[in-house]
């Protein structure tokens, strides 16, 4: 077992700021404490990836109609099915690009959920924990703990996030809260104040010193631990302010956008792209892709969101990643995970030509960052009903936890470990029970 103690003071939740990025918060407080770390536990962490992409494929994908197709009369005529080496199959209609690239392609087909609704499934796949009131507020998001295992290693915040999160740092603290940046070619006009012209920048520093000099009392002698976390708050928020690196960073030609698709989640993964190749110290993204709730007409191109225009979107964005991470030497220390929440009925369709809720059995797609690809693990039945074959050494069905200890593995983080001093006095595991190997990184992913 292994815990971590701390200093118990400065438990107070931290006041959400808007200062570069709008709806960011306060992403660049001050940590929560010093950790005395005590292990107990011989667990090996890969450390195969430097930076994890997370596709939170929001709305429970239908693994039959991504990442474990079946053939049937539940397919539409122009679905295409075709089987590749390693026993991965795809449908070529809706991934025409990653049907090219499965050398690279993990498909993981004995997954299942916890939660059938949305809202708990998300809450699980974003901090690998149920959704309990009593302790949601002391549960982070993983890139939060992933961020306060790995610290600040560049300009940019270690954890940052695209389209949505449910969840932050919670008692962790600001400086692992998600930066949430909008993805625009533009950029972000909050970088620069350009109000002086070729003076802007002489202007910007001589009052930010000032700033410094009037709260110099209360920064030496701060009345509370929030206080005190404003100063590194500042001189870090000032260190990405008029610095061409960072507003490169959240800049693109149109030729990327469009190669990308012209679309959230193409955006996103471009900026995703430029933080992972200028080093700026981010270790885990989050980029949500949201519609994939597909209960009515899934098929029907004229609805606002169906099957071909979520998994082409997706092929598209995965696509032209998969091209840059390989062509800047990141694609091998960059983990990208593709999953929802659940996965939806199998068979045929529903009543109402779609698919509904489905907790038994869903699909994770994995590229790069030390995965094996061209590879297939785990089975399910002829209709995607029911797991067949687990495939890898636990012989059950692979959950939400257990990819959650995959990616911290992936990143060199003992899943393992255990933090005593939250604000309840409470222990919280980074992965509950993983401490007694009831859930363990997917070890057969790696090759």
């Amino acid at each position: 077992m292994i815990r971590i103690r701390k200093n118990c003071e400065g438990h107070a939740p931290f006041t959400r700021r808007h200062f570069l990025f709008g709806a960011a918060s306060a992403s660049l407080l001050a940590p929560h404490a010093d950790a005395e770390v005590v292990t107990a536990r011989n667990a090996k962490p890969r450390g195969t990836a430097k930076t994890c992409i997370f596709i939170n494929m929001n709305g429970g994908p239908s693994h039959m109609d991504t990442w474990d197709p079946k053939d049937g009369p539940w397919n539409p005529a122009d679905a295409k099915i075709q089987q590749f080496s390693g026993g991965i199959s795809l449908s070529t209609t809706y991934f025409p690009n990653l049907a090219k690239k499965t050398n690279d392609l993990l498909l993981l087909r004995s997954c299942s959920s916890w939660e059938a609704a949305h809202e708990r499934g998300q809450f699980y796949i974003q901090t690998s924990h149920s959704s309990n009131p009593a302790l949601m507020a002391e549960t982070p998001h993983v890139g939060a703990v992933v961020g306060y295992e790995r610290g600040f290693n560049g300009l940019l915040p270690p954890f940052l996030s695209f389209n949505q999160t449910l969840q932050g740092s919670t008692f962790l603290g600001g400086p692992y809260m998600p930066m949430m940046p909008p993805a625009s070619r533009t950029g972000l006009s909050t970088l620069t104040h350009n109000y002086f012209g070729n003076n802007s920048l002489t202007q910007f520093d001589n009052r930010f010193k000032l700033l410094k000099d009037l709260d110099a009392g209360i920064r030496n002698n701060p009345p509370n631990a929030d206080m005190a976390a404003y100063s590194g708050y500042y001189d870090r928020a000032r260190t990405m302010m008029y610095n061409d690196a960072v507003d490169a960073v959240f800049k693109f030609s149109v030729d990327d956008e469009n190669r990308y698709g012209a679309n959230s989640l193409g955006r996103a993964l471009i900026v995703s792209r430029n933080a992972i190749k200028g080093k700026m110290g981010v270790s885990y993204i989050s980029v949500t892709q949201s519609g994939w709730d597909t209960h009515v007409s899934m098929f029907d191109r004229g609805q606002s969101s169906n099957i071909y225009q979520l998994t082409n979107d997706l092929d598209r964005a995965i696509s032209a990643l998969v091209d840059d991470l390989r062509a800047n030497g990141d694609l091998e220390s960059t983990l990208i995970v593709m999953m929802g929440e659940f996965g939806r009925t199998p068979g045929v369709l529903n009543t109402r030509s779609g698919r509904d809720h489905y907790r038994p059995a869903m699909s994770v797609a994995m590229i790069g960052g030390g995965v094996k690809g061209g590879r297939v693990i785990g089975a399910t039945d002829s209709t995607g009903t029911s797991i067949v074959t687990p495939g890898w050494s636990a012989g059950r069905a692979i959950y939400p936890d257990d990819i959650a200890a995959t990616v911290y593995s992936a990143l060199g983080i003992d899943w393992t470990k255990g933090i005593d001093d939250t604000p309840s006095g409470r222990r919280f595991y980074y992965i509950n029970s993983a401490v007694d190997g009831a859930f363990l990184p997917v070890e057969e992913v790696f090759g």
